[in-house]
């Protein structure tokens, strides 16, 4: 097994609960919370906006090495002029909060802002808010000027946080034609050995609920691009592009939107790590290659190697 070299040092990121300071459950946030169009247009209220601060000012180091940071928007009370100009295209409906992130520039940063962004969600889920995924359709100049978005950073995605509206998800037209309360079966996404073998229930061992926790997580589009084959080495995570996403997509490139499915790796990453620590199975993660035949249209992103 090789491991993968960035200039002359070995790529190995021990892990740890990373610091995004749950008050119970991580887990419990994953399986509660779900994208949210419809919000009820109050202000955050001083305190959880505090805590929800704090949880980003803790959390700007991902598991790969990259830096990032974050910053809340929002309306003050009675005030909403000061969001003038931060459209979301119509998508989203009483929104007087957002989460923008930027990072650098890196081989792994997408992936990274991913991770880091989808603990915000989390933190934010704990709290009480509701969260949405913005990656394509908002006024990204804008909000650029606001986080003062230098030369040397991107900005891949921004999050819509806020109070939900009552019977906002039976509501959701959006979401009923994403299929976002419908997944990819668990042998089309999880694998043993190499990928024409689909992972049984009694060789995920104690990571079948990390599997299904990663299976439930969101996705640009709800496409899943996740696959992940395990192996004596450890849990690869591969990408399956699909159609329109991603380098080589006409749409992306003209449209100058961030590779988005390798932030979907990172969010991928963020379930994976988060619920197999709370459940006390540690790791770390590598980057090396497996020497795994890879179907077309798929790449190999990073190895979670647990730690006996």
């Amino acid at each position: 097994m090789k491991i993968c070299v960035f200039g002359e040092m070995d790529v190995e990121y021990p892990s740890k609960r990373r610091d995004v300071n749950f008050n119970s459950s991580a887990i419990t946030a994953m399986k509660s919370r779900y994208t949210c169009r419809m919000y009820q247009g109050k202000t955050i209220e001083p305190g959880l906006r505090a805590s929800l601060i704090q949880s980003l000012d803790d959390n700007k180091l991902g598991p790969l090495g990259t830096k990032a940071r974050f910053e809340i928007i929002a309306a003050s009370e009675g005030d909403v002029s000061s969001l003038k100009g931060l459209g979301t295209y119509g998508l989203i409906k009483g929104a007087n909060g957002f989460i923008v992130g930027a990072t650098e520039s890196g081989p792994k940063s997408l992936e990274d802002f991913g991770y880091l962004m989808e603990c915000a969600i989390l933190r934010a889920t704990e709290l009480g808010l509701g969260t949405c995924w913005l990656g394509g359709v908002f006024t990204k100049s804008n909000f650029a000027k606001r986080i003062q978005l230098t030369d040397g950073e991107i900005m891949p995605a921004i999050v819509v946080v806020g109070y939900r509206e009552e019977g906002s998800k039976e509501r959701d037209k959006v979401r009923k034609g994403a299929g976002a309360d419908h997944r990819l079966p668990r042998e089309a996404l999880f694998f043993e050995g190499d990928f024409n073998k689909p992972i049984k229930d009694e060789a995920s061992g104690p990571y079948r609920e990390v599997l299904d926790l990663v299976r439930w997580a969101p996705s640009a589009s709800n496409k899943q691009p996740w696959r992940i084959v395990k192996t004596e080495t450890g849990w690869h995570f591969c990408l399956a592009r699909s159609k329109h996403y991603g380098k080589g997509s006409l749409l992306f490139t003209l449209l100058r939107i961030p590779d988005l499915q390798r932030v979907d790796m990172g969010i991928a990453m963020c379930h994976f790590e988060l619920s197999a620590q709370e459940l006390g199975l540690k790791g770390s993660w590598v980057v090396e290659d497996p020497a795994l035949p890879l179907p077309d249209k798929t790449e190999y992103v990073v190895t979670w190697r647990p730690k006996v």
